[in-house]
């Protein structure tokens, strides 16, 4: 991956991202001091993805800690907790949130009787090691999925599952990154995904930085694409994966799934195995998050529905389990059936 530009990084006195929202047009870093600025940084998209919400959230509970005034250790758990309660409030469906969370909050809960700015350093070391360990887990799983991408094939994505939705590397294009760097001569479409167009602005940016061959298509071309052969595999990530294989993923990718079962098509999923939730038995317990009126009724400053008329907006779908052909995380490849598969690879982390 291109060294050029970066996620999510921990400094001494800020936070940076790279604003997502201003792609692919400018490349403009937020500095964010303090745990509203990052928690509105996620509500509004400026960071996305599971795995670099995740990150975020740590560095927003780390950066409560360096910024908070307490000089004892009591004082300093009651503003980590009020951190927490307010990073947990903004995306509900991913849980790569609520896990880097509760990873912060064991730090804490494990240094009993510490003094608070060991508390501190403990914290600010957790968030980095959680950062440098999905930009791992990430490589992990482009090496463990490569078996599935056949020679010169055509990979259908959705979304954004790459860098710019994880600290680094990606998962859905973990695997692409992995089979181009093996010199498989692939080739990307990549779904524009409205309303916030995460294909056309985010995963067209970063493939063509990297020099991956890339060609973006509107969401309603994958069923001709795929009915005149053109596509060979399609290969999303994923917000949460239930215990039985169930996945929600961005709007959308439940009709690519249909859509290549139609077809036969393989349909992969990749995703760390922090995205899968053991506690949620189905898909039917996911919550879908849903989103403000204006990403889908405007353009910028145009506007595309008629005052007046509502819009539905839910940010994500459920794909069931039996329309995936295999599940790729970095301890390797999942097939059906899911709930078993995942239990055993679960157990052996």
């Amino acid at each position: 991956m291109s060294s050029s530009w970066f996620t999510i990084a921990w400094r001494d006195d800020a936070v940076v991202m790279l604003d997502q929202r201003r792609l692919p047009a400018e490349e403009h870093y937020l500095e964010l001091r303090d745990v509203e600025e990052i928690a509105r940084a996620i509500e509004d998209l400026a960071i996305r993805g599971a795995p670099a919400i995740g990150c975020a959230a740590a560095m927003g509970i780390a950066r409560a800690a360096v910024i908070s005034a307490a000089g004892d250790a009591a004082g300093l758990i009651a503003d980590l907790e009020r951190a927490r309660d307010r990073l947990a409030k903004t995306r509900p469906t991913a849980v790569n949130l609520f896990w880097a969370l509760g990873r912060m909050s064991e730090v804490w809960a494990s240094h009993a009787g510490a003094a608070a700015d060991a508390i501190r350093e403990a914290l600010v070391a957790e968030a980095q090691r959680i950062h440098d360990e999905d930009v791992a887990t990430c490589r992990a799983i482009g090496a463990a999925g490569l078996e599935l991408v056949p020679e010169g094939g055509r990979v259908l994505t959705h979304c954004n599952a790459g860098a710019l939705a994880t600290a680094g590397y990606g998962t859905a294009l973990g695997l692409v990154r992995a089979a181009h760097d093996a010199g498989r001569g692939i080739e990307v479409l990549a779904d524009e995904t409205r309303p916030f167009l995460q294909g056309a602005r985010l995963t067209a940016w970063e493939l063509q930085r990297d020099r991956v061959p890339v060609t973006v298509i509107t969401d309603n071309m994958a069923g001709h694409l795929m009915q005149e052969g053109r596509i060979d595999l399609v290969i999303v990530g994923a917000d949460r994966i239930a215990a039985n294989g169930d996945v929600a993923n961005k709007i959308g990718t439940y009709a690519l799934a249909v859509l290549a079962r139609a077809h036969e098509i393989p349909f992969y999923v990749a995703a760390p195995r922090t995205t899968i939730d053991l506690s949620t038995p189905t898909g039917r317990a996911i919550p879908i998050e849903e989103r403000g009126r204006d990403e889908v009724a405007s353009l910028g400053q145009h506007a595309l529905v008629p005052d007046g008329v509502p819009v539905r907006h839910p940010a994500f779908d459920v794909t069931p389990a039996q329309l995936v052909s295999a599940i790729v995380t970095e301890a390797g490849i999942l097939e059906a059936p899911y709930g078993p598969a995942i239990e055993r690879q679960m157990a052996d982390e």
